[in-house]
């Protein structure tokens, strides 16, 4: 055993039916695992803190790839009557003229954001923030402000999600925006080039900012179920000798072509090294809604891009807003989702809410293994697929080996 150590996890089980202990350093490195007796009681001798996971099962923590925590916990505050994208839209739009918005309440909702998604296990954050227009960068210094809180609990990264047009006439306003976002320290540059007069253009402007800022490129890319769209493809050519860290999400369109034109997009995809981020909280609930018949599902082909390579994580979107009425913050409602709607294996979907997304997002490998980050859950299950089916409320949240959250669940049956 490598010793000092600082942390050391007790009454571990481990994926694969074992049990033991798992050795943290100083750097929340994962030292050793599955320790002797012996080796339990010298770490313990040594003085490094002790957790006892009490026989729960350890598995890395979750993460949520694409949020939009200036949206969240507003359904009831903008209502969308119709349910559609054109009620959210409204919904919004009208909540925010009528100043529904202050700074102080966005504040005080992306903390209870952050808050939901740490408790649930979640150590990494990436979420898109509206920036531009009327509103210039005043959303993202209130999601700043509530995030300086929780940044020895969650890496957490924004992206702004910049107001069109982007590019071309009338954009100077939210392009002013976005150069000012950049100053003040947003991580990632986003927008939806799929609704710009010229999506290429806007890709390139994007692709030019990020590197000359060294910055990473997050889009939403098709979202939309006209199989025509493909600005995805656009955007893997434009990608294919070009530095920034970029990724695709939702990439709707993708699920509604023939097998030849998918197949030719995500091989493109895949020598881009474009990543692609499925979102299908949203997603189911927003697109199809005019097929009553035969509805499509709406999600982009995870299976067919996994299988190429490509990698693709999945994330949560919108929740309890405009765009998506319902949602728990929590990145196991989002891999029960995949396994349901998405057709994958539970440990594939585990995965997508996992190390799929630290790789996206370029963070070291998190687990039990030695050499890996020491980002863990610890819930109450005797298996993955046991932990996606029953979500259990039970849950130790450790970051880099400390303790950083804990949630516990009562019941009691009055009956017999």
């Amino acid at each position: 055993m490598s010793l000092p150590i600082r942390t050391l996890l007790v009454n571990a089980l481990f994926d694969d039916g074992t049990t033991g202990a798992i050795a943290i350093d100083e750097q929340g490195t994962v030292t050793d695992r599955l320790l002797h007796g012996d080796d339990v009681a010298a770490a313990e001798r040594a003085g490094c803190e002790v957790v006892d996971v009490g026989g729960r099962l350890v598995l890395p923590a979750l993460a949520e790839p694409h949020a939009h925590l200036d949206k969240a916990l507003t359904a009831d505050v903008a209502p969308n009557p119709t349910g559609d994208l054109r009620g959210a839209i409204d919904a919004w739009i009208a909540a925010e003229q009528s100043g529904a918005f202050d700074h102080d309440s966005m504040v005080a909702r992306v903390d209870r954001s952050l808050a939901m998604l740490l408790t649930a296990g979640t150590t990494l954050v990436r979420s898109h923030i509206n920036v531009g227009g009327r509103i210039g960068v005043s959303y993202l210094v209130a999601a700043q402000q509530a995030a300086a809180r929780f940044r020895d609990a969650m890496d957490i990264e924004f992206v702004a999600l910049t107001h069109m047009p982007m590019s071309g006439p009338g954009s100077e306003t939210n392009l002013g925006a976005l150069n000012e976002a950049i100053d003040i320290g947003v991580d990632s540059i986003g927008g939806c080039p799929h609704l710009e007069p010229d999506a290429g253009a806007c890709i390139d402007l994007v692709l030019d900012l990020a590197e000359q800022h060294g910055r990473s490129v997050d889009l939403h890319i098709d979202e939309t179920l006209d199989p025509t769209v493909l600005t995805l493809e656009t955007l893997a050519l434009r990608c294919s000798d070009r530095a920034p860290r970029v990724s695709a999400s939702h990439c709707v369109s993708l699920g509604m072509v023939t097998s030849e034109i998918r197949d030719r997009v995500i091989d493109r995809v895949r020598q881009s090294d474009v990543s692609v981020v499925a979102l299908p909280q949203t997603n189911l609930f927003l697109q199809g809604r005019e097929r009553p018949v035969a509805t499509p599902r709406g999600l982009t082909p995870v299976l067919a891009l996994k299988r190429a390579g490509v990698t693709v994580a999945a994330g949560a979107d919108n929740a309890q807003d405009p765009f998506n009425l319902v949602g728990r913050s929590d990145p196991l409602e989002t891999a029960a989702l995949m396994v349901m709607a998405g057709h994958l294996l539970p440990q594939e979907a585990y995965d997508m809410v996992s190390l799929d997304v630290r790789t996206l997002m370029g963070r070291g490998a998190a687990g039990t293994q030695s050499g890996d980050v020491a980002d863990l859950i610890a819930v109450p299950s005797g298996s993955v697929r046991e932990t996606i089916a029953e979500a259990p409320a039970d849950r130790l949240v450790l970051r880099g080996g400390r303790l950083v959250a804990r949630s516990t669940l009562e019941r009691r049956l009055y009956i017999g």
